[in-house]
């Protein structure tokens, strides 16, 4: 079967759905490759590089759709588009099917099978086609670049002998992939990052990152969060009326504001209103992740700048995943391959839609002259809906009590236990064997116990410090060995050998581990 990709006739799209490196992939499963001319060119992928890479180039859109069976693009297609589609051809694309009712049935019309990349489910095994993430991830990290260049002073603070300059304070609504993306990199620049999501579950994260989790006083909320699917739920009106009185707290403080909040198939809430925008400091920059759903900022233009009467700027492009073209058509040609490896078991380039996996069957929108839109819920629970263990009761004063005396108790009864059996075996070792090896035989058992007691007595946390502690009793053992060399036996000759030998190798293995792990730490 042979899979192609046209050019993006969206204006101002620069990405593309295959790069030369995915397409030497697809052969591997089987496919030809073919991809209209110039389709690459905005993203840096010249025809040159693609017939280089085995892939045929196709002069005109419509021929490569008439030729390609599997048709794979980043944008949502045209009408002109899905009327070149039939029963046998296969789109992969990004394809809004919540919003696109018109599209779904012209699709089944034509009895084209047409996969959603946006519906990937979210679950462990589809993390790897999750192109919503992959451009997500990109977006958080663009937004702080294009807030940056919007903004007139550093993210991080400094000490100058012109004086002390305060590091900018910068709050990203949502902590999803882009809201983390966000955080990650503005924390990178040195700015005091702050974090708002209504899933408590990614407060961890949020703070694991270096940035400040922004609580709310709101108990029930704030337990459910988390809606199938692994994204945020709609929130109750008291929840959200305690949630815009803390951005309002907070607004005259911050310095950028990023806001990434988004529920699947609906408009993007309204997060950061009017208000707030007029209490901000002149020269502050909003960047609205959601202007595409018709933003969480009040005054955000889709795919426009502007700055409010109180010098404010509102960012509300949409295309900045398309702003680092080369990157995003890398991850989402990425995606698109791994899409093909799950729909490619026999890797022969011969298609199964096996409409009872998870994940081909979430993410399918029409099939055999059917829209499949919407698809039930995917029998393996969402990554992010998963909940958490419940906490262990809390054990009162008197609870402790006993369970210490309980296991002190058992303890000392395993250990007196062990006694009388070691003792036994001793007795038993002592009435049958020579005095000479009587001697060797308890230098070795005090070896053994007080090895095992030091070994067995250091907690798990400290494997590293353990390194010392090892080399240590190899040093003791070396020294023990060296004096049983001397002994006439030659089976105790032989031991001690092998014991210093052994030893030495643990010495000195153990000091070049732990060079190599302190040079981790070390500057360059």
């Amino acid at each position: 079967m042979k899979i192609g990709t046209p050019k993006e006739i969206a204006e101002g799209e620069a990405r593309v759905a295959m790069t030369p490196a995915s397409a030497r992939d697809l052969q591997k499963l089987g496919f030809t490759c073919c991809i209209e001319s110039g389709a690459g060119d905005k993203a840096g992928f010249s025809d040159a590089a693609y017939e280089e890479a085995g892939v045929e180039i196709v002069k005109t859109a419509a021929a490569l759709w008439k030729s390609a069976d599997i048709i794979a693009k980043v944008r949502q297609p045209s009408e002109t588009e899905l009327k070149r589609l039939t029963k046998a051809k296969t789109l992969i694309s990004f394809f809004n099917p919540g919003g696109n009712e018109e599209g779904l049935e012209l699709a089944k019309s034509k009895g084209a099978t047409v996969i959603a990349m946006e519906m990937v489910p979210r679950i462990s095994r589809a993390q790897k086609m999750d192109a919503l993430s992959s451009m997500a991830n990109i977006a958080g990290y663009r937004a702080v670049m294009e807030a940056g260049n919007n903004f007139d002073r550093f993210f991080t603070g400094q000490i100058t002998a012109a004086g002390k300059v305060p590091p900018a304070k910068v709050l990203v609504v949502g902590a999803g992939v882009a809201g983390l993306a966000a955080i990650g990199t503005s924390t990178s620049l040195g700015a005091v990052t702050y974090a708002f999501d209504v899933r408590p579950e990614v407060a961890e994260q949020v703070e694991s990152m270096g940035a400040e989790f922004v609580y709310l006083d709101f108990e029930e909320e704030l337990q459910d969060g988390a809606a199938s699917g692994g994204y945020a739920a709609v929130s109750s009106p008291e929840f959200r009326e305690a949630q815009l009185a803390k951005f309002r707290e907070l607004a005259p403080e911050m310095d950028i504001v990023i806001t990434t909040a988004l529920i699947p198939n609906r408009e993007a809430p309204k997060l950061w209103l009017a208000d707030m925008v007029a209490s901000m400091k002149r020269g502050s920059v909003i960047v609205d992740l959601a202007a595409e759903r018709g933003g969480n900022v009040e005054g955000t233009v889709k795919d426009e700048k502007i700055v409010t009467e109180n010098g404010v700027t509102i960012v509300g492009y949409t295309d900045f995943p398309s702003r680092m073209a080369a990157q995003s058509s890398t991850l989402y040609a990425t995606n698109i391959r791994h899409m093909m490896t799950d729909l490619t078991p026999e890797k022969d380039g011969q298609v199964v839609h096996n409409m009872d996996d998870d994940v081909i069957r979430g993410s399918t929108v029409t099939h055999a002259g059917e829209i499949t839109f919407p698809p039930p819920p995917p029998k393996i629970q969402a990554i992010a809906a998963q909940k958490k263990a419940e906490a262990p009761k809390e054990l009162t004063a008197e609870e402790k009590r006993a369970a210490e005396v309980a296991a002190f108790k058992q303890q000392t009864k395993n250990q007196v236990t062990l006694l009388v059996v070691g003792a036994a075996l001793l007795l038993a070792v002592g009435l049958v064997a020579p005095a000479s090896f009587m001697q060797h035989f308890i230098v070795f058992v005090l070896a053994v116990f007080v090895g095992f007691q030091v070994i067995w007595n250091v907690s798990h946390s400290l494997h590293t410090p353990l390194m010392a502690v090892t080399n240590a009793i190899s040093s003791i053992i070396i020294l023990g060995a060296l004096m049983q060399i001397g002994s006439g036996s030659w089976l105790v000759i032989l031991l001690a050998s092998l014991s210093v030998f052994m030893a030495g190798i643990n010495i000195f293995g153990g000091f070049l581990v732990t060079r190599r792990m302190l040079a981790m730490f070390q500057k360059s």
